[in-house]
């Protein structure tokens, strides 16, 4: 799925951040809605309660994958390489960012009440692709397992 600039503008204006805009994104790819998810993503909002840590759209992406191979219920197995697939994620965000960090990639801080930059947008449209990708390039290998 290539990501809809104008829905991403369309939840930003809403009121929703990277991590939640992801995993809007993948639920909606996947014909769902799930309010609740999206409520706890907030945690994650502008590097994990705004202090400027650890990139939403980075943790928003690990959870995306999580959200299409992660282990759900107790008869549900995970992706056999669920943890490979999020670690290919971490490396190339910080070969492309540099970093992990939200501060550091946007070099300011996101005080309570300052909207997303627009940097935020291309950061999430990039991540969300690249998420798809790794999933795309795992799907042959779908060999699961319960070990984590």
């Amino acid at each position: 799925m290539v990501v809809d600039a104008f829905r991403m503008f369309q939840l930003a204006t809403q009121g929703f951040c990277c991590s939640q805009i992801m995993l809007i994104l993948g639920l909606e790819e996947q014909g769902k809605e799930n309010p609740d998810l999206i409520k706890a993503m907030h945690g994650l909002c502008g590097g994990v309660g705004r202090s400027g840590k650890t990139c939403g759209a980075l943790t928003g992406g690990a959870c995306l994958i999580g959200l299409n191979v992660g282990k759900g219920t107790p008869t549900e197995f995970s992706h056999a390489k669920i943890n490979v697939m999020i670690n290919d994620l971490l490396e190339w965000f910080e070969d492309v960012y540099g970093t992990l960090e939200c501060s550091g990639i946007l070099d300011h801080s996101l005080d309570e009440g300052n909207e997303y930059p627009v940097q935020c947008g291309n950061i999430v449209t990039t991540t969300f692709s690249k998420v798809q990708e790794i999933l795309a390039s795992y799907a042959e290998d779908s060999e699961s397992t319960d070990e984590d």
